[in-house]
């Protein structure tokens, strides 16, 4: 597919979805915006050329691809089976990504509806954040069939570094979610140690010099140590986000009977800094129900 040039409907145009969709216009395909507040769709042709549409439903009209990015459950199933939604526009054949986080059973219902009118569907949620969608390299985990991610793959190869077909559908919000309980438990961990160093009176740059090297390392804390020690949680992903991506993974713990008592507490500690007024700063920020 990415060999030529397609129409695509991008629906939901803000901090992921926006670079994501820039990316498909800058490798030439043709490109209609729906946004459910006009002004950043307006924006977003201003700057990529396109056009922007009225409704989900005249944005996915005629496209080969529609793709969402929204808010959440009722969000997605809004611009996809609402009175305006893409689902009543979309040719038969055409192919459906969603990369909003959402529930698995709104990834499997989409499934199904959208088997019922000859098309093919993907749940793909992201993993990246804002900088992996304005470089183009997010890490995708994908549901549905074979041939819907075989669709799928050189769309996304756009703007991601890494796509993997997990399952049928469902599995990608599901693998999401595995993605969102680890890391909780290790922003937890690395929260603690950095007050514990803190409080021993250590030099945090030496001691991460010494500990980054070795089996504590991780991505959060290659990134998110230096930050965290100097209070700043001005970027990334957003503990109000963080609390709806936990959410949804216990509601699928009850659901499956996994036991996630980590996950259950750090979001309960993520309640604690919206709480305090913090619910948009980074992630990282639980490090500040912590004192000093």
């Amino acid at each position: 597919m990415s060999e030529q040039k397609l129409r695509i409907s991008f629906i939901g145009t803000g901090v992921m979805g926006g670079p994501m969709a820039g990316h498909l216009a800058k490798v030439g395909h043709d490109l209609t915006i729906y946004n459910r507040t006009r002004a950043k769709a307006e924006a977003w042709v201003a700057q990529h050329g396109g056009a922007a549409a009225a409704t989900p439903a005249d944005a996915a009209r005629d496209a080969d691809v529609v793709l969402t990015c929204v808010g959440n459950d009722d969000d997605l199933a809004q611009v996809t089976l609402g009175r305006d939604g893409a689902f009543k526009a979309m040719r038969k054949g055409a192919l459906f990504i969603d990369h909003t986080t959402v529930s698995a059973r709104i990834a499997r219902q989409l499934s199904v509806e959208a088997e019922g009118l000859g098309l093919l569907c993907v749940d793909a949620p992201v993993s990246g954040g804002e900088a992996g969608a304005q470089n183009g390299t997010l890490s995708i985990m994908c549901g549905g069939t074979k041939a819907a991610f075989a669709a799928a793959e050189p769309v996304m190869q756009a703007y991601a570094a890494r796509m993997v077909h997990i399952g049928g559908p469902g599995a990608g919000q599901t693998t999401k979610m595995v993605n969102q309980i680890a890391i909780a438990g290790v922003l937890q961990g690395l929260s603690e140690a950095l007050r514990f160093a803190q409080a021993s009176k250590l030099d945090t740059d030496k001691v991460f010099e010494a500990v980054s090297g070795g089996a504590a390392a991780s991505w959060q804390m290659l990134n998110r140590w230096d930050t965290m020690a100097k209070d700043e949680f001005d970027f990334g992903f957003a503990v109000d986000w963080m609390r709806k991506d936990l959410g949804l993974a216990l509601d699928e713990a009850r659901s499956n009977g996994a036991t996630i008592p980590v996950a259950a507490i750090v979001d309960q500690f993520y309640a604690d800094v919206q709480k305090a007024g913090h619910g948009r700063r980074d992630t990282s920020s639980l490090v500040t129900r912590l004192p000093k």
